[in-house]
C-alpha cells in the first residue's frame, strides 16, 4: 500500500470518499496475493456476473423482440378501441351517436360491426368461421386489407357479398382465390336473432357469398375469421337497422388510450364497454410479461450463485488483509471507513462483470440487428431469425440488480473486516 495512503486518517484525506474507497478497492483487486486462489475465485466472480449480465440483457432484448413483433402482427387485425355490448350479443346506436362518436377529436375513422359465429361451406368442405361483417370504413380502422396477399379485399355489397378469409380457413375449404380458374359459391349458414319458430331449420338462414381474398397476419385469426359485407349479415340474421356487434375505432396519433377510452365512455353511457387494444389482449399481454419476467427471475439466480464467489473472494482478501486493517485503525480510520473499503472491493468486482456483460451483449444485439446472424429453426415462422429489441430502461435494470446483489453479497465480509481487532506484529 503507498505511503501516502497511510500517512493520513481516511477521514482527512482531500479528495472525495468515494474515490478514495474505489482506489484500495482497485489496489486490492490488482495487487498479487498470497494465495493465487484469490485471484482465481475473483477472476471467476468477475466473469460469472459478466455472463450472467449478458445473458439477461440478451434474453430481455429478444423477448422485447419478440413482444413488438407479436404486438404488430395483432395490431394488423385489431382496432386501437372496441366498443361492445354491456350485455347480451348486440347493441343499438342511433345515427345522432354514431354521428357524436365520429366527430370526438379523439377518434380518426369508425367501423360498425355485425358478427357472428357460422358455418362455412364449399361443397363438401365446410369449417365453422367467426363471420365479421364489415362496412367501407374497416380498412381504416384495421390492418387486414394491407394483409389480403391473394386475391383482392372486397366485401361487396348486401346483395353481391363478397368474402376474405384467413389462410387457415382458405385450407379447410379449398377456397379459390384465383381469377382465372371460375370457382363457385361459397354457402354461409348464420343463427336468425330472435326466432320464436320451434322448428330448428327455420332459426337458421343459409346465404351464397363469393370469394375475394385471403390475408396472412398470425395463426389464431388465419383460421378463426372471415370477413365480409355488414349489411349482408344483419341482413341473413335479421338486425334491427340500429343493431350493431361491436364499433372498431381508429385513434388519432399521439392519442392516450386511456384518455380516449374514459371519452367514448362518457359519451356513449354505461350500456357500452370499452376496450382498449392492449384490453382486447389482456391475457396475451399478461403472458408475454410473466414468461420475459420468469426468465429474468431465473438468470438472476447465476447472479446469486456468483454472489457466493464473491463471499469467499472477500473473505479470503479480508483474511489477506488483517496487516492492512490494523495499520488503518492505527491511524485512525474507522470501522465504517474499512467497512465501505471492502463494500467498494465487491461493487468493484460487480461493476467489472456488469459493464462487460452489459457491452458483449450489447454488441450481439446490434450485430444480430444488423445481421440476423442466429437464425430462428423451422422455417414456418414469419421471420426466420430472432427478433431483438434494445431498451435502455432493461440495461438500468440488469445493472441496478448486479449492483442490489453485489452489495448484499459483499456486506457480510466486509462487516467482518471492520469488526477485526487491532493487531500488530
Amino acid at each position: 500500500m503507498p505511503i501516502a495512503y497511510c500517512l493520513l486518517p481516511v477521514n482527512s484525506l482531500p479528495f472525495n470518499y468515494l474515490a478514495l474507497y474505489l482506489t484500495f478497492a482497485w489496489r486490492y483487486f490488482k495487487a498479487k496475493k498470497s494465495a493465487n486462489a484469490i485471484n482465481i475465485i475473483a477472476w471467476v466472480t468477475v466473469s460469472v456476473i459478466a455472463f450472467a449480465t449478458c445473458c439477461q440483457i440478451l434474453v430481455l432484448s429478444v423477448f422485447n423482440g419478440f413482444e413488438d413483433l407479436v404486438k404488430s402482427l395483432y395490431s394488423s387485425f385489431y382496432s386501437d378501441m372496441k366498443v361492445l355490448p354491456a350485455r347480451g350479443k348486440t347493441f343499438t346506436l342511433t345515427a345522432e351517436q354514431i354521428a357524436a362518436l365520429k366527430h370526438d377529436p379523439a377518434v380518426e375513422n369508425i367501423s360498425l360491426i355485425a358478427e357472428e359465429k357460422a358455418l362455412l361451406k364449399n361443397y363438401d368442405a365446410q369449417t365453422v368461421v367467426y363471420l365479421k361483417g364489415v362496412d367501407d370504413n374497416y380498412p381504416r380502422v384495421s390492418g387486414v386489407a394491407s394483409k389480403t396477399n391473394r386475391g383482392v379485399y372486397n366485401t361487396g355489397t348486401a346483395n353481391d357479398p363478397r368474402l376474405i378469409v384467413g389462410a387457415g380457413i382458405q385450407n379447410a375449404v379449398a377456397m379459390n382465390v384465383d381469377p382465372a380458374i371460375p370457382s363457385g359459391e361459397l354457402t354461409v349458414i348464420l343463427p336468425k336473432r330472435n326466432s320464436s319458430n320451434n322448428d330448428p331449420l327455420q332459426s337458421i338462414s343459409e346465404g351464397n357469398v363469393k370469394a375475394a381474398g385471403v390475408f396472412s397476419i398470425q395463426q389464431e385469426f388465419d383460421e378463426k375469421y372471415a370477413i365480409t359485407n355488414i349489411g349482408f349479415v344483419k341482413q341473413q340474421m335479421g338486425f334491427a337497422p340500429d343493431e350493431y356487434s361491436a364499433i372498431e375505432i381508429k385513434l388519432k396519433e399521439k392519442e392516450d388510450p386511456p384518455v380516449a377510452k374514459d371519452k367514448v365512455q362518457k359519451l356513449l353511457g354505461s350500456n357500452y364497454i370499452i376496450q382498449t387494444k392492449y384490453e382486447q389482449n389482456t391475457s396475451l399481454y399478461n403472458t408475454m410479461k410473466l414468461e420475459k419476467w420468469a426468465i429474468y427471475g431465473v438468470l438472476t439466480l447465476i447472479l446469486i450463485i456468483a454472489a457466493f464467489n464473491m463471499v469467499s473472494a472477500l473473505t479470503m482478501l479480508v483474511l489477506e488483509k488483517r496487516k492492512d486493517i490494523s495499520v488503518l485503525q492505527s491511524m485512525g480510520t474507522s470501522k465504517g471507513s474499512i467497512l465501505k473499503i471492502f463494500l467498494s472491493e465487491g461493487l468493484l468486482l460487480a461493476g467489472i462483470g456488469a459493464a462487460v456483460g452489459i457491452l458483449l451483449a450489447a454488441l450481439i444485439c446490434l450485430l444480430q440487428i444488423k445481421f440476423k446472424l442466429i437464425k430462428l429453426e423451422g422455417g414456418s415462422f414469419l421471420i426466420d431469425y430472432f427478433p431483438v429489441k434494445l431498451i435502455v430502461t432493461d440495461f438500468l435494470l440488469v445493472a441496478t440488480t448486479v449492483i442490489a446483489i453485489a452489495f448484499v453479497a459483499a456486506w457480510f465480509p466486509a462487516r467482518k473486516a471492520s469488526r477485526q481487532g487491532f493487531e500488530l506484529r
